[in-house]
């Protein structure tokens, strides 16, 4: 088992679970900077993967870490769904209405 990879995934892992702790504390300064973080692992587990790959069993939990990291990036956005349309209205201009 390639561990060095499988560290790559934990940490983007790690990375998406603090992007979505900050989410919803509506901290989005914290997320944007989170994010920075996981497009720099990205890029290195990019690097990294053209070197190794992954056995049976490693493939098995990489999986299991891409769908953790993409129910968080879900939630993510859909916490940042009311965020972008108020950022929308603001630059578009349009008053906010309170209902």
């Amino acid at each position: 088992m390639n561990t060095d990879l499988l560290k790559y995934y934990e940490a983007i892992e790690q990375a998406s679970a603090d992007m979505l702790l900050a989410a919803k504390a509506g901290n989005w300064d914290e997320v944007v900077k989170l994010e920075g973080a996981c497009v720099l692992l990205i890029s290195q587990l990019k690097h990294a993967a053209r070197e190794a790959t992954l056995d049976a069993e490693a493939a098995k939990t990489k999986s299991r870490i891409m769908q953790r990291i993409l129910v968080n990036d879900a939630e993510i956005r859909h916490l940042a769904e009311p965020w972008l349309q108020d950022l929308d209205d603001t630059l578009a201009g349009r008053e906010k209405t309170l209902h």
